[in-house]
C-alpha cells in the first residue's frame, strides 16, 4: 500500500488518483475525513490525521510500500516556519517508527539553501531532517515556480488593471503545473527506483519572467496591454493581509522574492530532458487561469 499525505491538495489528490487508477492500493491522509471520502468509492484506504500527530502517521505508515511526503501549507498560521518544522520532525519521526523505506517529498527548487529563502528554508529543514533516517531511501522533488501562485493575480487585474507582486518582471523563473510535479511523484513511487537520498529538479516546460506571463494572460482575458509591476515588500504584505494570509507568511514571501530576485534562490540543474514538464504556460491558463478570472469551475 502506499500512503499519500495531503490528499486534498494540488499535488497529493493526483498522486493518489494516478496510483489508483494504476491498479494500486493507496491510504489518503488528511486533516479532514469528510474532504477524503470521495476517494472511498475509487477504492482508497481514507486515514484521518493532522500531520503534527506523528503517533497517528506512524500507524497510518506502518506496512506501507512508500509513503508520499508534503508539508501541508498553511497561509493562515502567526508562525509558519515554526509550524514547518513541527510537521517535518512529526512526518520524519513516523517514517523512523513505522519502518518506511521509500519515501518521494515535495520540496522546491533552492531548498539547497538554509535561511534566506522565505517558506522554502522550512524544505531545507525536512530534507535535512529526513535524511538523517538510515533505512530510508528518499527523494526529494525540488519543484519549480508553482503556476498556480498566479492564481492570486485575477483580483488584482480587476482592481487594478494591471499584474502585480514582490518578483522582479524581468527575472526569468522555471514555471510548473503541480499537475507535472504531481505526475512525476506518482512516476517515482512506482518505481521506487531510488537510494539513498537523492534530489531531482522540476522546472517545468520553461522559464518564463512575470512580465512573459502578464502578456499571455492579457491576451487570454481581453487585455492585451496587461503588464505586470513589481511593488515594494510593505505594500505586498498589505495586499496579502487583506487576503486573509497571515503577516508572518507574508513576510516570509517577500523574503522568499528577495532570495529570487538576488539569484540566491535558484535552479541547480541545467535544463534538460529530465527536468522538463510538459504542460505549457498557456495551457494552464487557459485551463485553469481563465476559468478562475471569470469565476467559473477550472477544468485541472
Amino acid at each position: 500500500m502506499y500512503v499519500i499525505l495531503g490528499a486534498t491538495g494540488n499535488t497529493g489528490k493526483i498522486v493518489a488518483e494516478t496510483l489508483l487508477d494504476s491498479g494500486q492500493k493507496v491510504r489518503v491522509v488528511g486533516r479532514s475525513k469528510d474532504r477524503l471520502e470521495g476517494f472511498t468509492v475509487l477504492g482508497a484506504d481514507v486515514f484521518e490525521a493532522n500531520v503534527a500527530d506523528s503517533a497517528a502517521l506512524t500507524t497510518a505508515f506502518t506496512g506501507a510500500r512508500a509513503v508520499y511526503a508534503l508539508v501541508p501549507p498553511n497561509m493562515a498560521s502567526p508562525n509558519y516556519r515554526a509550524e514547518q518544522d513541527a510537521a517535518s520532525a512529526s512526518i520524519a519521526k513516523a517514517l523512523e517508527a513505522s519502518g518506511v523505506t521509500h519515501v518521494v517529498a515535495l520540496s522546491s527548487f533552492g531548498a539547497d539553501k538554509a535561511d534566506k529563502t522565505g517558506p522554502v528554508a522550512g524544505l531545507h529543514v525536512m530534507e535535512e531532517r529526513f535524511s538523517q533516517i538510515p533505512q530510508l531511501n528518499a527523494l526529494f522533488l525540488r519543484a519549480g515556480y508553482f503556476m498556480e501562485n498566479l492564481l492570486a493575480q485575477p483580483g488584482i487585474i480587476k482592481s487594478f488593471g494591471m499584474m502585480a507582486g514582490p518578483v522582479n518582471a524581468d527575472l526569468a523563473l522555471p514555471m510548473i503545473a503541480t499537475y507535472d510535479i504531481a505526475t512525476a511523484a506518482a512516476d517515482a513511487l512506482a518505481k521506487l527506483d531510488f537510494t539513498g537520498h537523492q534530489t531531482r529538479e522540476l522546472l517545468g516546460q520553461r522559464d518564463l519572467t512575470y512580465s512573459q506571463m502578464a502578456k499571455i494572460v492579457g491576451a487570454a482575458i481581453g487585455i492585451p496591454n496587461l503588464a505586470y509591476v513589481q511593488l515594494p515588500a510593505d505594500q505586498v504584505i498589505q495586499a496579502m493581509t487583506q487576503m486573509g494570509i497571515s503577516k508572518n507568511m507574508a513576510a516570509l514571501i517577500c523574503e522568499m522574492s528577495d532570495g529570487l530576485n538576488s539569484r540566491h534562490m535558484r535552479a541547480l540543474e541545467p535544463r534538460s530532458a529530465a527536468n522538463t514538464t510538459p504542460t505549457q504556460f498557456e495551457e494552464f491558463v487557459h485551463m485553469v487561469f481563465v476559468p478562475s478570472y471569470k469565476g467559473q469551475a477550472t477544468s485541472a
